[in-house]
């Protein structure tokens, strides 16, 4: 990696971190997006997977006391399970279907509310919620708004919100790095010291952005939340279908 690539990284994330601590998403979208320009799919999955356990965990921690930790263990066990499916099927990530997924997902923010059923509440859809999301978070490093689609019917605010969501992605990125393991190997010894002095990076962008979450209210947040994934999916699945197309 050259310095100016490498202080690029640092920059990215940084400012991703901001945006998951503000709307708990969009930054691991952007993250991944960088890295699957600069590294092989399986290990640009990995080395996500290494900075956003980082960045979430961080981001529990600093939510700790809004984490409903009930809903946690419940959607946990569907993560497991999309992990344990994964394994058994020997799954293998093509650059050009995770970019394809990553530019769909944001479409499910404009589904109309009503269309769903979903409450993470009740145990039977906190698992689904989970299978779905922890299996995407594995298979293309990334879940989008799929996570979402559990929490738009509960009454809790966006505090709580993304506390859990982001102590659910510390278990679901957890599981991701154990299942990359070996392509993350396929990195230098050099490589991985950025991926290390990034860490304090997303830690420094997650407070960032924990202080500015505090400032915004539950309109701002979900207008902007779904402005910003948009946008950015948007842009995915161009270069996606243009992988595709050559």
């Amino acid at each position: 990696m050259t310095l100016p690539v490498a202080l690029l990284f640092l920059a990215v994330v940084f400012s991703t971190s901001v945006l998951s601590g503000v709307f708990g998403m969009a930054g691991g979208l952007i993250l991944l997006g960088f890295l699957l320009a600069w590294l092989p799919a399986a290990t640009a999955i990995a080395v996500h997977g290494v900075i956003q356990l980082t960045a979430n965990a961080s981001r529990a921690w600093l939510s700790r006391r809004f984490i409903d930790w009930r809903i946690v263990a419940m959607i946990a066990c569907g993560v497991l399970i999309a992990a344990a499916l994964l394994v058994l099927v020997r799954y293998s990530p093509s650059e050009t279907v995770v970019l394809i997924v990553l530019g769909l997902m944001p479409v499910m923010v404009w589904i109309p509310k009503r269309w769903f059923h979903f409450n993470v509440a009740r145990p039977g859809h906190a698992v689904l919620c989970g299978l779905v999301s922890g299996g995407l978070t594995i298979a293309v490093g990334v879940s989008g708004p799929t996570i979402d689609i559990g929490f738009i019917r509960t009454q809790l605010d966006r505090r709580t919100v993304v506390a859990t969501k982001a102590t659910i992605q510390v278990i679901a990125h957890s599981l991701k790095i154990l299942f990359y393991w070996q392509a993350a190997l396929a990195m230098d010894r050099g490589e991985w010291g950025w991926v290390a002095l990034a860490i304090p990076f997303a830690f420094l962008g997650t407070r960032t952005g924990n202080l500015v979450l505090s400032r915004l209210t539950d309109a701002g947040f979900r207008y902007w939340t779904r402005w910003i994934v948009t946008v950015v999916g948007a842009y995915y699945l161009i270069r996606g279908l243009m992988g595709l197309w050559a």
